[in-house]
């Protein structure tokens, strides 16, 4: 299979190579895609090295898939030209999520949409990805009615600038700033721009995005995004009223057997998740399992995954290896 990787020296692209390497994708021929800039320059998948090729340059050689990484903007310009050229996108930007023609996909929950006929697929964002995946058993079981999310945001979303500006700040260099603030012994309960009625783009998408995977416009999402010093991997604290009643021992047995997650729930030993033990994993982790006291039917959860794995590369590469399963590239 002709794999293309567009954005393949960014953060998300270059785990996206490795993605596909460690799950044995059937890989035939790479072609990795970047910016003018970068075009030349050797990337490494499965120890050989390729040359970067335009995206022209791609779409001529027609490959069967194109993982896009590469911003919103480039999104909107080439998506549809490989689209047009037979190619399926699979697109890791925002640009397309919302788009009422276009499918916005977490194998876990909602690949079973997905036809031949679709070929600009949206990943969703990393911070909704790993609610919904929790959120998907308990769904089907209690239906959620009202969802409160708070998360906690590595640096690693914003990408390599971000990581800069962390490194940095701890060793007492001053560099380049990707946050108006600094975020070393900080946290900036701002991610993305702010929109008018006083949320953010990011809290937005997670309101609208939840909708659209779990296919149910009632239900009721509020969030607040915040960025923390940390690398590699997303927090969450939910808090799920459902319109039927529950039992915890039922919750966590529905979690455990559901796919993707791993339960890591004993307050009595202290285990709960954090993101340094999802780092590097494909799975979103959950714990922090506790009635909501203060009204029926409401639980409060604590969910961490590797944003740039499950909540990005991963997504995108586990959609990729269903439409291969399906017959459907």
């Amino acid at each position: 299979m002709k794999v293309a990787v567009v954005g393949a020296t960014g953060l998300v692209g270059t785990k996206m190579l490795q993605v596909l390497a460690e799950r044995n994708f059937p890989v035939t021929e790479l072609l990795p895609v970047a910016s003018e800039k970068s075009i030349g320059k050797e990337v490494e998948f499965k120890g050989k090295k390729y040359k970067v090729v335009s995206a022209t340059d791609a779409i001529a050689a027609k490959p069967d898939v194109a993982l896009f990484s590469a911003g919103g903007g480039t999104s909107l310009e080439w998506a549809p030209k490989f689209a047009a050229a037979g190619i399926t996108v699979i697109d890791n930007s925002s640009a397309w999520r919302m788009d009422e023609t276009k499918k916005l996909v977490v194998p876990e929950i909602n690949a079973d949409a997905l036809t031949k006929d679709d070929k600009i697929i949206a990943n969703p964002n990393c911070s909704t990805i790993q609610m919904v995946v929790a959120l998907n058993p308990l769904h089907k079981k209690y239906k959620a009615k009202r969802i409160v999310v708070s998360t906690y945001q590595s640096v690693t979303g914003t990408g390599v600038k971000a990581v800069a500006q962390l490194m940095n700040e701890r060793k007492g260099i001053q560099g380049e700033m990707a946050y108006k603030y600094p975020i070393d012994l900080n946290v900036i309960p701002q991610i993305d721009v702010f929109l008018e009625n006083g949320y953010t783009k990011e809290e937005m998408k997670m309101v609208k995005e939840t909708k659209k995977i779990m296919r149910d416009d009632s239900i009721r999402v509020t969030a607040t995004t915040v960025r923390i010093p940390v690398m590699g991997g997303h927090s969450e604290s939910v808090n799920i009223e459902f319109e039927n009643d529950f039992d915890l021992d039922e919750v966590r047995s529905l979690l455990s057997n559901a796919p993707g997650i791993i339960v890591v729930d004993d307050p009595s030993t202290q285990q709960y998740p954090m993101p340094k033990d999802a780092h590097e994993k494909d799975d979103v982790f959950v714990g922090r399992l506790r009635r909501d006291e203060t009204q029926p039917n409401t639980l409060n959860l604590w969910i961490v995954s590797d944003n740039l794995r499950k909540g990005a590369a991963t997504n995108a590469v586990q959609i990729a290896e269903y439409l291969v399963e399906k017959g459907l590239l």
